[in-house]
């Protein structure tokens, strides 16, 4: 069974802004997670994220593309089952979890 996954609007737009090729990948990788989005610890597939001195995201998880250098972070809300998609980018200077930072705070995750 998987769990619903639901976009901030953000969210959306960082798909919308990646090529066809790259969209195809994130959705598959999302559909696969969304089987079993809990921490690897938990038996499934997330990798937790952690506070850095640069960002806080303790409690978020990720999905780590290597070949395409994508990553996209995500927070599970396990009374309702959903899997919350928070960024889609690239994993450049971090600059994909600075902004996960910003978007958290904005809406207040």
């Amino acid at each position: 069974m998987s769990w619903q996954v639901v976009y901030l609007p953000e969210a959306l737009d960082d798909l919308k802004k990646l090529d066809g090729s790259q969209q195809k990948l994130v959705r598959k990788s999302i559909m696969k997670v969304a089987t079993n989005p809990q921490p690897s610890s938990e038996g499934g597939y997330g990798k937790p994220l952690r506070n850095t001195p640069s960002s806080n995201l303790t409690g978020m998880l990720k999905i780590k593309l290597r070949n395409s250098g994508l990553r996209i972070v995500y927070r599970i809300v396990r009374m309702d089952e959903k899997m919350l998609i928070i960024i889609i980018g690239t994993r450049a200077d971090n600059e994909v979890y600075k902004e996960a930072v910003r978007r958290i705070t904005k809406n207040k995750l």
